[in-house]
C-alpha cells in the first residue's frame, strides 16, 4: 500500500503556516486535539519546518519574550523527515517507529506539504487491507465467485 492510498485522511491532518507568523498563531491552530504538527512554509508554498505541541511548550517554557514577538521559522524543526505519496506505508511506518513519530508530513517533488501521516490512520489502512485480502482469499478458497 502506497501513501497515496491514504491522502484523503491525511490532508485532513495538514495545516500550513507562514514562516514568519508568530508562535501564537501557530499554537491556536494546534489546540485541536487531532493535530499535534504545523508544516511552516515560504511563501511559495514550499515546506521550511514543522512545529510540533511539544516545540511551542518548549518555547514558551524556555523564553522570556511574548509569545506574540517569536516567529514560527525562530521554533520550527528545520530537518524534517517526510514522505511522497508514492513511499510504501510499510516503510513510512518503519520510519515513524525508528525515530518515534507520530505524525510525518507528505510532500510533493516540489516540497509542497499536500498531507501528513498519522501513525493511527496509516495502521487502520494497512489492516483494512490485509482485512480485504484475508477476504478475497476466503472467497476464493470457498469457490463463491469463481465458477
Amino acid at each position: 500500500m502506497l501513501v497515496e492510498n491514504i491522502l484523503p485522511k491525511a490532508l485532513e491532518r495538514l495545516i500550513t503556516i507562514q514562516a514568519d507568523a508568530s508562535l501564537a498563531d501557530a499554537a491556536k491552530l494546534l489546540c485541536d486535539t487531532h493535530r499535534a504538527l504545523v508544516v511552516v512554509c515560504d511563501r511559495d508554498g514550499v515546506m521550511l519546518g514543522v512545529i510540533t505541541k511539544t516545540d511551542v511548550v518548549r518555547q514558551i517554557a524556555s523564553s522570556q519574550e511574548a509569545i506574540n514577538t517569536i516567529t514560527a521559522a525562530a521554533v520550527m524543526t528545520r530537518d524534517v523527515t517526510a514522505c511522497r505519496p508514492d513511499d510504501s506505508v510499510h516503510d513510512v511506518l518503519a520510519i515513524m517507529k525508528e525515530r518515534g513519530f507520530v505524525h510525518i508530513p507528505i510532500v510533493d517533488q516540489h516540497s509542497r506539504p499536500s498531507g501528513v501521516v498519522n501513525a493511527r490512520d496509516a495502521l487502520q489502512a494497512l489492516l483494512r487491507e490485509v482485512t480485504d485480502q484475508e477476504l478475497l482469499l476466503r472467497a476464493y478458497v470457498m469457490g463463491i465467485g469463481y465458477r
